[in-house]
């Protein structure tokens, strides 16, 4: 039988017998002599005839069944050389079932070691296991002299002793035991204890987030709210502060001097762009002289009022170019504009312009009262204004000249400037 029906049961190699096993083997399958020739008679070593050719046809069937002649003849002769003799004919064997099952029996001894492994090991796996069973042994033997060191230097108790310790072990662990499930149920009430407080931390916990969300929300709208409010505040101060600035300029800005221009062109002066007196070389006409006398009688007047002053003969009532005085004593009218120039002795227009004289006369006295000194000197009964080097010039137009006349406007005009800038200071 090959060898190759075999394999090693832990690495699962195929065994390959050595010379010894399979010449013992080959020695076991045969229970007769080869038949070396056909039509040759051969004996055995002891004289006994060939068999039969019907039991050699049995015993092909059987070889049939398990190994070919040629591997037969190779388990039998493995490792000696194939020219010590010479074939003739059909070789042919002995076998029956019950060689071949103790063949094979015989095959798995010797491959064991007659060992109590149920299957066989190769040379490698052999030696692997003899190490691991060195050690074991190596092992057991440490620990046998561990236990016998031990036993020689403690002493046996007596079955007495013994029973009474054991009992008393016993007892000792029986109080334990109840000690510990003592302590296990208080432990279990503990813990069921606190898997309810810690059931109602974490519904506290929720609670506790909800809130804290809606906190978030609610400062989140306050947050804007007070956005919104800086930037209405900063809008405030802003428009504040543009306040204040316009405040300062108005403060600084006199409206009476925005109100009343008063220059002077040469000989002529002008009011908001309103000349007051012609000349010969300079000739305007009575529309815009009326405008002007219109605009002087509105300047007097609110500076009369701006120091509380009230006219005692004459009111001045300003309405442009038609102007005009009403009389306190006998109601009558002077009209403070003209057509044409009329050198006549009671001209309305001329009796008009000295009542203003008169009202001018009043205000230089009340803004001398507080320290406003006016730089030309008014006569109100010749209907002059006076220089300071003793120059007169007359305000009416009966008997005088353009020039002259235009003078004493221009004089009239400079005191209520004078009277104008000091009204604003105040």
């Amino acid at each position: 039988m090959s060898s190759s029906r075999f394999i090693c049961w832990c690495c699962n190699q195929p065994l390959k017998l050595s010379w010894h096993a399979e010449a013992s083997t080959a020695q076991q399958l045969s229970d007769g002599p080869f038949i070396l020739a056909a039509g040759q008679s051969e004996r055995t070593p002891e004289g006994d005839p060939t068999p039969s050719e019907t039991d050699t046809a049995k015993l092909q069937a059987a070889a049939t069944a398990g190994l070919s002649s040629s591997d037969w003849v190779s388990s039998v002769f493995w490792g000696q050389r194939a020219d010590t003799f010479s074939l003739l004919g059909k070789m042919q064997s002995i076998r029956t079932l019950h060689n071949i099952q103790e063949t094979t029996l015989g095959i798995s001894d010797l491959l064991s070691g007659e060992s109590e492994l149920d299957e066989p090991l190769c040379e490698e796996c052999t030696d692997r296991l003899l190490k691991r069973l060195d050690r074991h042994i190596t092992t057991t033997e440490s620990e046998i002299q561990d236990y016998k060191c031990f036993l020689e230097g403690k002493e046996l108790p007596t079955g007495e002793d013994t029973v009474e310790a054991l009992q008393m072990e016993l007892s000792g662990l029986e109080l334990e035991e109840r000690r510990l499930v003592q302590e296990l149920d208080a432990v279990e009430k503990t813990r069921k204890q606190v898997a309810g407080d810690l059931e109602a931390a974490q519904a506290e916990t929720e609670t506790l987030n909800q809130q804290e969300q809606q906190h978030h929300k609610e400062y989140s709208v306050l947050e804007c709210q007070g956005l919104e409010l800086l930037d209405e505040l900063r809008s405030l101060e802003n428009r504040l502060q543009y306040v204040h600035i316009q405040v300062d300029q108005l403060a600084k800005t006199s409206i009476f001097n925005m109100t009343f221009d008063i220059s002077c062109k040469g000989p002529l002066g002008i009011i908001n762009n309103f000349t007051l007196g012609c000349l010969s070389t300079t000739p305007v006409n009575w529309t815009e002289i009326s405008a002007a006398w219109g605009q002087t009688a509105l300047l007097l007047l609110v500076l009369a009022k701006k120091m509380g002053l009230e006219f005692q003969r004459y009111q001045l009532l300003p309405c442009g170019n038609h102007s005009y005085l009403k009389s306190l004593t006998d109601e009558s009218e002077l009209p403070l504009y003209c057509s044409e120039g009329k050198g006549v002795l009671e001209n309305p227009f001329d009796l008009a312009m000295v009542a203003f004289l008169d009202c001018l006369q009043q205000f230089k006295e009340e803004a001398e009262k507080v320290g406003l000194c006016l730089p030309y000197g008014i006569n109100v009964k010749k209907g002059r204004l006076e220089e300071t080097g003793g120059k007169c010039y007359s305000i009416k137009t009966f008997l005088n000249t353009e020039t002259q006349w235009t003078k004493a406007l221009k004089c009239m005009l400079v005191n209520l400037k004078w009277g104008l800038a000091w009204v604003s200071r105040r």
